[in-house]
């Protein structure tokens, strides 16, 4: 399949964004960043809300509306990858403890849809956090109010790099990699597995269909770390251009 990454479709008033297409799938994501009180279970951590939004733009299969099954559970996925893969140090969004966090709102949406959106969400919201800059903020002893320092801005530091990689499967025998969208209605189960660049398991996602053997999901796998080599190599090559170009 085809994989082209121009990431230069930069969202002006955000504070990273990408725009990712793996064959004919096309999303583009923007980083907002807020400052906002940390929760109160992890009162010494930022945090970061991943929404996936497919409009009916991108697909006649999607519908006005609220976000219909597929978008919410796409959400949940890229929630969960953030979580297990430790993709940040939610620590190093906060400011102050119990008082001033960073939130960084990831809105990923969708223009073109030819299956394989799991993949596509994880690569634009990894690219548009290598890209995000944050401004310096320090809270004044004698106000007690945050200050920011726009100007003075800083890049995320990104611990790993989780990349996904979707089969599609048909009966246990066959199995598609980066299906199109034909191919995973016609196949009997979806698979994606995600890795970081050390090789390690961060999420394996199958949403039913019919059982996989052992044998074949470590198939998946390898493959999926030797994918992991491949995209994050191209991330960093697009990343350093975008850079070199400004």
């Amino acid at each position: 399949s085809l994989f082209t990454f121009p990431a230069e479709c930069s969202i002006s008033t955000a504070d990273g964004s990408a725009l990712v297409k793996i064959g004919n799938t096309t999303v583009i994501c923007g980083i907002k960043a807020e400052l906002t009180m940390p929760p109160s279970d992890a009162p010494n951590k930022g945090y970061m809300v991943p929404n996936v939004d497919l409009p009916p733009l991108c697909s006649s299969k999607f519908r006005p509306g609220p976000p219909g099954e597929q978008a919410q559970a796409a959400s949940q996925f890229i929630a969960d990858v953030i979580e297990s893969s430790d993709l940040i140090n939610m620590e190093e969004l906060c400011i102050e403890k119990s008082k001033l966090c960073w939130v960084l709102y990831c809105d990923i949406m969708c223009l073109d849809y030819d299956g394989n959106l799991l993949d596509a969400c994880i690569i634009v919201l990894l690219a548009a956090l290598k890209n995000a800059q944050l401004p310096e903020v320090t809270i004044n002893k004698e106000t007690d109010l945050a200050e920011v320092d726009i100007p003075k801005k800083k890049p995320l530091k990104i611990n790993r790099l989780p990349v996904g990689s979707s089969f599609a499967v048909f009966d246990d025998s066959i199995i598609i990699v980066d299906p199109t969208a034909e191919e995973e209605s016609l196949s009997t189960a979806l698979l994606t597995v995600v890795t970081d660049e050390e090789d390690r398991l961060c999420a394996v996602h199958k949403p039913g269909g019919t059982s996989l053997s052992g044998e074949k999901l470590q198939h998946c796998i390898n493959r999926a770390i030797t994918r992991n080599k491949e995209i994050s190599k191209l991330v960093g090559k697009v990343i350093e251009s975008t850079k070199t170009a400004k």
